[in-house]
């Protein structure tokens, strides 16, 4: 038995009457804007927001970087965050000398990836998408990445993500449960997307899943695998490393859920090691150090130090340190099972297309 977690568990449970408070709290609040007391603003704007609704890592800041290769050939694309745990305040949009501290990890990570697609970060969407759009008003669509529980702006379009095993209807709301909004907000997403599924999903368990959703008339619900690509040195990025099964690994990693990078180490490496740390931890110069030491005292002749994209964007201002440190990041992507890839980019394609005749704009692909 894992005695912390039965720990954790029962203490949760002990927290239920904070949980059905804030519960009632978020069902007034959505009572208020479907009822039409509280407003949702319009920005007549195409915008897409990427969400879900519990806290944790669901595969958020893949599926912004999934859209914005899907859309960056035809469209010019920005993306509006609330820059997590960064130092600073207030609106930003990301330069040349930007910095994680700045903007925060994952807008640094689209920043550093898609040096063409305009980041910006604000606490409060509705001031931050039309300071935004005064700063780049060649903008053709906004990517709100983590939103959807964020009533104040309207979306045209909402993704909603959910993990597999870990689905929003068999959850509860905080703080003894992980939901942060109530199951029914569910139905203002246009798309579902269940995620980090294993790669050989049946049918059967598709389907299953589905009648458990309970999905609206035409909402459509799909579902995705993680694929990990090279990993590739954290300050050297061509220099690549293919892991096998002689490799002995460290992995460093500072994310909501880590247990898919742990499971893809199992399947590949020799064995591996954890160093831990919270989820959007900033790492200091000690915390380097205590790396380097547990690497150290590894004995295997091929060993390396593997780390996810997020926390490298907090670790790569140790540019020195770790120019010879074989410190690796792994890249990971959304993959559709059952061939529904195309379905799923042909829908989010053809609101930007509505959108854009509706409102008498022409897209890049038409004035091509």
């Amino acid at each position: 038995m894992n005695f912390n977690a039965f720990f954790l568990s029962s203490f949760r449970v002990l927290l239920l009457p904070f949980a059905l408070l804030y519960g009632l709290i978020i069902i007034i609040r959505n009572w208020l804007y479907n009822r039409g007391y509280l407003k949702a603003a319009n920005f007549n704007y195409p915008i897409i927001c990427i969400g879900n609704l519990a806290v944790g890592g669901t595969g958020k800041s893949p599926m912004t970087e999934y859209l914005i290769r899907l859309l960056q050939k035809d469209y010019t694309i920005g993306t509006l965050s609330r820059g997590y745990k960064r130092k600073t305040k207030g609106y930003a949009l990301a330069g040349e000398t930007t910095t994680a501290l700045e903007i925060g990890d994952e807008p640094m990570q689209f920043h550093s990836k898609f040096p063409n697609v305009a980041v910006a970060v604000a606490e409060e969407r509705i001031d931050g998408i039309p300071q935004l759009l005064h700063d780049r008003p060649d903008l053709d669509c906004i990517i709100l990445d983590d939103a959807f529980q964020h009533r104040e702006v309207a979306a045209g379009f909402n993704i909603l993500l959910t993990q597999y095993g870990d689905l929003y209807v068999h959850d509860f709301f905080l703080p003894t449960g992980d939901l942060r909004d109530q199951w029914s907000s569910a139905d203002r997403a246009q798309v579902i997307v269940v995620t980090k599924c294993p790669a050989d999903l049946t049918i059967k368990q598709k389907e299953k899943i589905i009648r458990q959703l309970r999905p609206e008339p035409g909402q459509r619900v799909f579902f995705t695998t993680i694929d990990y690509g090279t990993p590739y040195h954290i300050i050297k990025r061509t220099d690549e490393w293919v892991i096998t099964p002689r490799d002995e690994v460290l992995l460093v990693c500072g994310i909501a859920n880590p247990k898919p990078l742990k499971d893809y180490l199992l399947e590949r490496a020799h064995t591996y090691y954890q160093k831990d740390y919270s989820d959007h931890h900033i790492f200091s110069i000690d915390d380097l150090n205590e790396i380097k030491t547990q690497f150290d005292k590894i004995q295997a002749k091929d060993k390396l130090i593997l780390t996810t994209e997020k926390d490298a964007m907090r670790l790569v201002k140790f540019t020195e340190e770790l120019h010879e440190l074989p410190m690796y990041v792994v890249p990971i992507r959304h993959r559709f099972l059952f061939d529904e890839g195309e379905q799923f980019d042909q829908q989010v394609i053809q609101y930007l297309h509505q959108f854009k005749q509706q409102h008498g704009q022409e897209t890049k692909e038409q004035t091509a």
